[in-house]
């Protein structure tokens, strides 16, 4: 056993591939592969990279390491570039040790690599109590009976729009395709984009975007036999709805995660897809992207107080509303040192579990309700959880008990494609490649009509099917 001490060393993943690899290389943010007997600090990526939420994991670490005498080293990884440099770090024999906030996609690329070690995924499950977690979470992050990954939290995605403006044009919340449309065109005017969404090629978050509104047109990535799915009616229909709205009634070129909210909190949007993320922002609670509308000047929390979310979507081919959001876990991978990195999921999942979830609330709902004796222990936390960054209050100071409810909830409703039906090996290979985005990035440039969209990015994931066999 190590001597206790502070030991953590932070390092974020450069874009460029060579400096991946320096990266993944490096003394500092080196990965671990060594297993049991290899010694040395056990090497912890986090996808949780923003600089606050950074320095938030820096002192959760220095107490596990605190009150366990084992050092840990974090590096902080864009979730862009994750496949990249797993593949670098792979072939390098520089795996780390345990992979934090990894998303649904991310647990099955690496149990499709043999790149999990899934025993210690179940031990820390059944040391925690399986009855203490969501079920629909643990689900999500199995391949059938076998425990992949550890959820640790989850977040939704949201449409959420005006509520004000809705309310003076008469409008109703826009839940189903045809009032999203409808109110899209009536507010749509020279100064307000009826609605922005996501367009760029090369980000997952075009994908989140869509799928958010295909799901509830009953468009899947693929049915319960395993082929693809995305050519459709259904789909096609959910393609022609985003078009649509983007080629209609949203902002010139191309958007992004950025641009979106940017639109939006500017006052120059009356719909934006979004995830639960935005609701500490668009309360005011953060310097670094604060709410810029006229009336915020005066007060900052405008656009929360008179904003409504919608979580799921109906559209006219589904059979009831549904909606994207993901679940994040905790990895050990298959050369870790186990025992070390065993310890740090679960002193993550119990002792820092309260201090993981607060630096994020709004976006990082809690998996694990409680313990044997203390059965809602978290999720009663979480509610009184003051969110932002550089000012801090709770989210019911802005938000109603139905918001706060529906993200309460979310890790138990949430349906992303393919992995219910078994696919998730399609879906993580598939963010490689990004066929969803680069369909919708040429459609909406008007390169495609929706039919040919569709057919592109089925096709492209019928490719990748295919080298999976």
């Amino acid at each position: 056993m190590r001597a206790a001490k502070r030991r953590v060393r932070v390092s974020v993943a450069a874009v460029g591939a060579t400096a991946l690899l320096a990266a993944c290389g490096s003394d500092d943010s080196g990965g671990g592969g060594g297993g049991d007997d290899a010694g040395g600090p056990l090497v912890v990526w986090t996808l949780e990279n923003l600089p606050d939420r950074v320095a938030a994991q820096e002192q959760i670490a220095a107490a596990f390491t605190q009150s366990s005498g084992i050092d840990v080293d974090l590096v902080a990884i864009d979730e862009n570039q994750f496949n990249q440099l797993l593949t670098s770090s792979a072939a390098a024999g520089e795996l780390p040790d345990v992979v934090g906030a990894l998303p649904l996609a991310g647990v099955q690329a690496l149990a499709a690599n043999e790149l999990l070690d899934p025993d210690a995924a179940a031990a820390v499950v059944d040391d925690l109590g399986a009855d203490t977690f969501s079920e629909r979470a643990l689900e999500l992050t199995s391949d059938d009976d076998t425990q992949l990954a550890v959820p640790s939290d989850g977040w939704a995605q949201l449409l959420l729009y005006r509520k004000d403006l809705f309310d003076a044009a008469g409008l109703p919340a826009p839940a189903t395709y045809d009032d999203i449309l409808a109110a899209a065109q009536k507010l749509d005017t020279p100064q307000l984009a009826g609605f922005t969404g996501a367009t760029v090629p090369n980000d997952a978050f075009t994908q989140q975007t869509f799928e958010h509104l295909a799901l509830g047109n009953g468009c899947q990535m693929v049915d319960d036999g395993g082929d693809v799915t995305l050519d459709s009616d259904q789909c096609v229909a959910a393609f022609d709805f985003y078009d649509r709205l983007i080629s209609d009634y949203s902002v010139s070129g191309a958007q992004d995660v950025d641009t979106t909210r940017a639109a939006y909190f500017a006052g120059q949007s009356a719909m934006v897809v979004w995830s639960s993320f935005i609701l500490d922002e668009m309360a005011g609670l953060r310097a670094d992207a604060k709410p810029t509308c006229p009336e915020c000047a005066a007060d900052p929390a405008f656009l929360a107080k008179n904003s409504g979310v919608v979580t799921a979507i109906s559209g006219p081919d589904g059979d009831e509303p549904a909606q994207f959001g993901e679940i994040v876990s905790w990895a050990v991978t298959a050369d870790a040192q186990t025992d070390a990195a065993t310890r740090f999921v679960q002193y993550m999942m119990s002792d820092g579990y309260e201090q993981w979830i607060g630096f994020s609330p709004e976006g990082k709902v809690p998996t694990r309700t409680g313990t044997a004796d203390e059965p809602t222990r978290f999720i009663d936390a979480w509610a009184t959880l003051p969110a932002g960054v550089d000012t801090k209050a709770p989210l019911a100071d802005f938000y109603s008990a139905d918001v706060l409810d529906a993200l309460r909830t979310s890790p138990d409703t949430i349906s992303p494609w393919g992995i219910p039906q078994g696919q998730g090996a399609l879906v993580g290979a598939s963010l490689g490649e990004l066929p969803v985005p680069q369909a919708i990035a040429s459609m909406t440039a008007g390169e495609l009509d929706p039919s040919a969209a569709a057919k592109q990015a089925a096709d492209a994931l019928r490719e990748i099917a295919s080298s999976l066999d």
